[in-house]
């Protein structure tokens, strides 16, 4: 995979792109990245990005020049994916990170002040993403957080492949309780069905904590997951023993 990231402040990626799995990941030649300053591509003597916006208003709203000049310096095509970091976006999951986890090419604008001229949203960009129900100063934290959610995903990236296949959110639930040595800590110990050795029980242990722990922490996820006879039965004796 190759990633562009269209930012005013290239720096800010260094730390994160070049540490941990990310690294890896580009040791392995599994990811390329590249960082452009589209204040480079700025067509005034001052490089001015910005401009106030027309009609009036507070802020100022990013120009739509600096932006296309940078995205046509990038050897791109039609199957490129150009995400716009907006909290108008569809909300990040790791639905979508598996979707562009496919993708060969990413270019993210991280955008600053108070908002992208439209014509960029119109015509540059393919996908707008947003990290949550809240405003950010600029889009290099989410585009750094996507790319982190999505690299992982690759396959080679990971020791284990299989490692990110039980996470939370993977299949619409939340992780189970890991546990690891010693088996027993200031008198708290480790489940018995984990040492017991019968993959199958620790296997069905491990489901049944995945629905207590999604139905106490995250009953809305629950909404999008087909619930079994066999899981609505863990609920009810979950609130029953809850309830004593």
């Amino acid at each position: 995979m190759r990633i562009d990231y269209l930012t005013l402040f290239p720096e800010m990626f260094d730390g994160v792109l070049n540490h941990s799995i990310l690294k890896r990941a580009q040791d392995k030649n599994v990811l390329s990245v590249n960082t452009i300053n589209f204040r480079d591509f700025a067509q005034n003597k001052h490089q001015q990005v910005d401009d106030y916006p027309f009609g009036g208003g507070q802020g100022m709203v990013l120009k739509p020049e600096p932006v296309f000049n940078a995205m046509e310096s990038i050897d791109h095509n039609e199957n490129t994916r150009v995400i716009l970091m907006c909290p108008q976006g569809r909300p990040f999951s790791q639905q979508i990170a598996e979707e562009l986890s496919e993708s060969e090419h990413l270019v993210f604008i991280c955008g600053h002040y108070e908002g992208y001229d439209e014509r960029i949203r119109e015509h540059l960009v393919t996908d707008e993403i947003s990290m949550g129900d809240y405003v950010l100063t600029g889009g290099e934290l989410p585009a750094m957080t996507m790319t982190d959610a999505i690299v992982r995903l690759i396959p080679g990236v990971l020791g284990n492949q299989q490692s990110h296949e039980d996470d939370s959110f993977q299949d619409g639930l939340l992780e189970f309780p890991q546990y690891t040595r010693p088996r027993e800590f200031k008198n708290y110990k480790v489940p018995d069905v984990l040492l017991s050795g019968n993959h199958a029980n620790i296997e069905r242990w491990r489901h049944e904590q995945k629905i207590i722990r999604t139905y106490d922490k995250r009953p809305d996820l629950l909404e999008h997951y087909e619930l079994t006879q066999a899981d609505k039965k863990v609920i009810e004796n979950h609130n029953k023993q809850s309830s004593k």
